[in-house]
């Protein structure tokens, strides 16, 4: 089956779909989106990422037609018209159509979307070896600028400019800080450490996107008694960890071998990491059916 789209009640070939070039999040990056995974017919977190978008769309006072149950119904049988065993799902919520900054002066009927697609981040055989990664100099945004906890379309235009100074160093990742110097997250990813069988990882006041991959690994590592910290984490803690690791949607859990040329730990996956992986494994068989 071709790859589609929902957009506003219609669904269509992936190619074939358009939207003015007077909407919002086009003119303005004045929009929302989540990226959700599908494995073997299961939407994986579904709920928590409709959750984290409605939040989003009560703070920026986006006049969101549909609920989420609503919405949520519309992913579904649009995963299901696609007929992929396993996707990457894509949703899009801008304000809406008009040129001006001014919210008041333009139709605030959201344009969404709903794509069913596939997508890969980095080649499976970063999965087995880890990845080698460089700190960038381009920072989050402070928390009091843009709070991190939204997933809004505007705020990533840094992430890309990062993820080209990862580019033009030959790495597989770049590693951001926030503006006071400590540890924020990857371009696309959040980052984890371990230290003496503990885990480690930015507290969500260092202006990071509070993942829902990274949340799951949280959880599923306290379930097996494992201790995790979120914390003020610096480069150092980095150069010290025995391990490390990243985490999100689309790169799921994935191991961190390097910083700057330097190794991290003895320079390969480490056990903990491993064990993290398997458990992401094993937590991926849930899920919503289609």
């Amino acid at each position: 089956m071709p790859e589609l789209v929902w957009l506003n009640g219609e669904v269509q070939n992936l190619d074939g779909a358009v939207v003015s070039v007077r909407d919002h999040a086009f003119l303005y990056g004045d929009g929302l989106f989540e990226g959700i995974r599908s494995y073997n017919r299961k939407i994986f977190k579904l709920d928590e990422h409709l959750a984290r978008l409605y939040n989003g769309i009560h703070y920026l006072g986006i006049e969101m037609k549909h609920s989420a149950a609503q919405l949520k119904q519309i992913i579904v049988d649009v995963a299901k018209q696609a007929d992929l065993e396993s996707a990457y799902i894509r949703l899009v919520v801008t304000r809406g159509t008009g040129l001006g900054l001014d919210p008041r002066n333009i139709d605030r009927t959201p344009n969404v979307m709903v794509m069913v697609s596939k997508l890969a981040l980095f080649p499976q055989e970063a999965y087995e070896t880890g990845l080698q990664t460089v700190l960038v100099s381009t920072r989050v945004f402070p928390a009091q600028c843009l709070d991190p906890r939204l997933k809004t379309i505007g705020r990533y235009v840094s992430n890309i400019i990062a993820k080209n100074e990862a580019n033009r160093q030959g790495a597989g990742e770049g590693l951001m800080l926030n503006c006071e110097g400590y540890l924020a997250e990857g371009t696309g990813d959040n980052i984890f450490l371990v230290k003496d069988g503990v885990l480690k990882t930015p507290d969500i006041a260092c202006g990071i996107l509070g993942g829902i991959t990274r949340a799951t690994v949280i959880q599923l590592a306290r379930n097996a008694g494992i201790e995790v910290r979120e914390q003020f984490l610096t480069v150092y803690d980095v150069f010290e960890a025995d391990e490390a690791f990243l985490t999100g949607t689309a790169a799921e859990v994935i191991p961190m071998v390097g910083l700057d040329k330097k190794k991290i730990g003895c320079g390969t996956p480490g056990e903990l990491t491993m064990k993290i992986m398997e458990m992401f494994k094993q937590e991926i068989t849930n899920g919503t059916p289609y």
